[in-house]
């Protein structure tokens, strides 16, 4: 597509274009109100308290999903796409992460831990997240339930019956891992709970670069065969190499 090819829907005085925008604006508003209402109701949705022991490896060694709170009382889980054998991260999950990684030290002065957990054994994690200078903890879940449990992760079995249970719905899906966010709380007395999963477009809002491509007039232009990031998005340090 050329640069210059974007056709305006119209040309219009500078007084018109305000009416226009003031126009926008009144939905833009009733948006940011529904959005406040709506996050009003997440965080009221009860609780489920986590009786199964988790355990996970990390650089300082073995870690219940407990110890993973890091001393906050909250925690916020990227399911991150990263398999055994795969030799490095989804591309998707790769992009959501490169804009979390910002968020990392006000999230943990705000009373909430980030973390990061994959399949993939901890050494390739390890590779991969030295690859892309990520500094947010990143723990193997590798021979544990957690991402069966929690709806990010399949069994060839599951897979092969063609009706796995992802974003609360039946899905045909051709791979073991998918993505998501997921969110606990532990309580005074140590015990933790699941407060909210998100899966799917769930967590694009996290993705400020589709927030800001959102307000430019070629939109996020994912024109390609998938409409979506894959048409467009690869690896921060693999765009030189594509040009």
């Amino acid at each position: 597509m050329s640069l210059h090819d974007l056709t305006p829907t119209g040309i219009v005085s500078r007084d018109e274009w305000l009416v226009a925008r003031q126009e926008l604006l009144a939905r833009e508003k009733e948006l940011t109100r529904l959005r406040d209402a709506l996050n009003a109701k997440r965080r009221a949705l009860p609780w489920v308290k986590v009786e199964k022991a988790y355990a996970f490896d990390t650089l300082e060694g073995r870690r219940t999903l407990a110890e993973l709170f890091d001393g906050c009382s909250q925690l916020i889980v990227h399911h991150f796409m990263f398999g055994p054998g795969w030799g490095a991260g989804c591309i998707g999950c790769s992009f959501t992460a490169d804009h979390i990684e910002g968020t990392r030290v006000h999230l943990e002065h705000h009373d909430v831990s980030l973390v990061r957990v994959s399949r993939a054994p901890l050494a390739e994690i390890d590779a991969y997240r030295k690859r892309m200078g990520w500094q947010v903890k990143w723990v193997s879940s590798h021979g544990s339930d957690f991402n069966y449990d929690y709806g990010v992760s399949f069994t060839p079995e599951e897979i092969a019956k063609g009706a796995v249970t992802y974003n609360y719905a039946t899905a045909n899906v051709s791979i073991e891992d998918l993505s998501g966010l997921s969110v606990f709380y532990r309580d005074a007395n140590g015990e933790v709970f699941h407060t909210y999963s998100t899966y799917g477009r769930g967590d694009e809002l996290v993705d400020s670069t589709y927030m800001l491509l959102d307000m430019t007039p070629r939109g996020r232009n994912e024109t390609g065969p998938h409409h979506n990031l894959m048409d467009w998005v690869k690896r921060h340090d693999e765009y030189a190499a594509a040009k």
